[in-house]
């Protein structure tokens, strides 16, 4: 029996925000491999790490790919380098690639690690250190802070996964405006969702499939499967040249970062969480347009947040109200308030407590301290002190999740057309 070795390569932090994409980085790579008769196996793919990393990329992803690991494994290396060296932004500070490439089969405390990377921080010379004791190759531009990304992203299992569709435009047109026609990403929503999915943010007439940044990238399409990914691609019309595109397999819309807390006390500063606590006091809104409220268990209690860029969002939240149980799902920044991604509503507190109302069809008024309530229509008088539970009837639904706009949306969050995917 034959085995065959794969190498495994992973790059990041190639990036800046005045431009370049790592994800174009690793297309002009596998081209320039298949060149060379070295074709990848599958696809590659785009990981996503923490989203409160502080030096992250613009998109926080690194890139792998794996091929096999032959005669040609050297030429592969050679090209992969070279090509890194040449395109990376390095004259911005924040830039700093790393490479990594890696012989053998992905361990568990490989995989173990890639999850820190998504979960929590970790420094460059931990992923060093980590690196050496599992056997990659590790090389570093400037400071390299790039391996930590490039080691989780061939390391990282995708149980749960989607595929991205990027088309890329020619350099001439870096910075930009995008020429997507519009009425053609609807006619692709409408023909492909929810195979497809974030094409579009109908209540902010915002094209999602278009980045708001300098890079290399024209559009973006999400998707479930990867069959639909060739007729939505015909589907869009652009009046640019398209210099490539490329399939990526990815950790996107997954909720991979969302860890299960206990209780709001288990939770951690820059850490993401589903938690499911009690609605504590009235939604209300700041200078700026944020929108804040309190949750609370039986261990501790936490503010959280539905902020400016996430638009008709905070009105959902403002229909919430003390008592009402909720699943949270989101993480905790530098504030240490909850940033809210999307919510459930698990028992709405649809209970009020009014005056009773009288024989004759008015609600009574109070006779004063201890002395019941009487009727000023009718005169009519009740000893009862104690209020009547009434069922009101609430904006929010029992069992219903609700969620950001698209065109605030993480990239790893899961939105609601794929919680049951």
């Amino acid at each position: 029996m034959i085995t065959i070795s794969y190498l495994h390569i992973g790059i990041d932090d190639t990036d800046s925000p005045d431009g370049m994409c790592t994800t174009y980085l690793a297309c002009h790579i596998i081209n320039k491999l298949k060149e060379n008769g070295i074709h990848i196996i599958g696809y590659p793919r785009l990981i996503r790490l923490n989203p409160f990393a502080r030096f992250k990329t613009r998109g926080n992803g690194g890139v792998s790919f794996k091929i096999k690991n032959d005669d040609k494994a050297d030429l592969a290396k050679e090209i992969v380098l070279d090509e890194v060296s040449a395109l990376s932004m390095f004259d911005c500070d924040n830039t700093n690639p790393g490479v990594i490439f890696f012989d053998g089969e992905i361990t568990q405390e490989m995989r173990d690690y890639a999850f820190k990377a998504i979960y929590s921080f970790i420094t460059i010379e931990e992923a060093e250190e980590f690196g050496e004791s599992v056997g990659c190759e590790i090389h570093k531009f400037k400071k390299g802070r790039g391996i930590i990304g490039s080691i989780a992203a061939i390391s990282l299992p995708l149980d749960d996964f989607t595929y991205e569709l990027l088309a890329y435009r020619i350099p001439e047109n870096y910075g930009t405006k995008r020429q997507i026609d519009y009425d053609s990403v609807v006619e692709m929503d409408n023909k492909t969702f929810p195979d497809t999915f974030e094409n579009i943010d109908y209540s902010e007439d915002y094209i999602a499939i278009e980045p708001k940044t300098p890079c290399p990238v024209l559009y973006g399409i999400r998707s479930n499967n990867v069959e639909v990914l060739d007729d939505a691609r015909k589907i869009v019309k652009v009046s640019e040249p398209i210099e490539d595109y490329c399939i990526f397999l990815t950790n996107q819309h997954t909720d991979m970062h969302i860890q299960k807390a206990d209780n709001i006390a288990q939770m951690k500063q820059f850490g993401c969480y589903e938690i499911t606590a009690t609605v504590k006091d009235i939604p209300h809104v700041i200078d700026g347009g944020h929108m804040f409220f309190t949750v609370f268990d039986e261990s501790d209690e936490i503010e959280c947040g539905a902020y400016e860029p996430t638009k008709n969002f905070r009105k959902t939240v403002s229909y919430l109200r003390e008592g009402d149980i909720i699943k949270l799902y989101g993480g905790i920044g530098e504030q240490n308030t909850f940033n809210i991604e999307k919510f459930q509503v698990i028992k709405l507190n649809d209970v009020e407590y009014q005056n009773p109302i009288c024989e004759c069809g008015k609600r009574m008024t109070s006779a004063g301290k201890n002395k019941g309530f009487k009727c000023k229509k009718c005169g009519n008088k009740i000893k009862s002190s104690e209020k009547v539970p009434f069922t009101i009837n609430r904006s929010l639904k029992n069992n219903r999740f609700y969620e950001t706009p698209v065109s605030a949306r993480r990239h790893l969050s899961k939105p609601i057309c794929r919680m049951n995917f």
